[in-house]
């Protein structure tokens, strides 16, 4: 992750015209069903946040595309499960992750349509809970209530989150270890994460 994390954050320092394409992109990325598995999306936004404090970047921009990409990818997600409902299992990467759409087609059953805003705050289930949502057939109009609303708490959050770490990490440990600080914590939250999503699929089969 901080192989692909560094090297992107690198280039967005030297290529400012170009972090607000990439910040929307890495939200699309980060809320695409289940591709948010495997991209480093929260890291990546929440180490741009660093930037902002180091002034590198805007905060405004860098903020709105944040959220717009959010919004795309969870749409394109909502559209996916709406066309293609159950028959969405038939399809890699989702034969592989059955488990875990199985919780999310649950937790959008305990939660209704509040599921898509606090989904949005458990990695586990942003990976699936838009994509359960159009399986289930939440309207349009709450889905981008619900989506637009947990957007534009979720982009923010995690940039100012990244500009207090490196607030903290400049006073504690110096600039230099401050991106090594963001990764280190933020790969043991999503290892944590991944952990509690398997277990939670696995429970759900028995």
């Amino acid at each position: 992750m901080e192989n692909f994390a560094q090297p992107l954050l690198e280039f967005i320092k030297t290529h400012q015209d170009w972090a607000i394409a990439i910040i929307c992109i890495t939200a699309f990325g980060e809320s695409l069903a289940f591709v948010s598995l495997l991209f480093p999306g929260t890291v990546l936004l929440i180490a741009a946040g660093t930037l902002m404090r180091a002034g590198t970047l805007p905060y405004l921009p860098l903020m709105a595309g944040a959220i717009l990409g959010a919004v795309l990818g969870d749409f394109v997600s909502y559209w996916i499960g709406r066309q293609l409902g159950g028959r969405v299992t038939r399809f890699w990467p989702l034969t592989r992750h059955l488990g875990l759409l199985t919780v999310g087609i649950q937790f959008f059953e305990r939660h209704g349509g509040k599921s898509v805003f606090l989904g949005r705050f458990s990695g586990p289930i942003r990976a699936v809970i838009t994509l359960a949502a159009g399986i289930m057939g939440m309207t349009c109009g709450r889905f981008a209530f619900a989506t637009i609303a947990s957007a534009l708490v979720w982009a923010p959050m995690l940039l100012l989150a990244g500009d207090i770490m490196g607030l903290l990490g400049d006073r504690l440990i110096g600039s230099a270890n401050t991106a090594l600080l963001v990764f280190g914590a933020l790969t043991l939250f999503g290892v944590i994460g991944l952990v509690w999503a398997a277990l939670r699929a696995a429970r759900s089969k028995t």
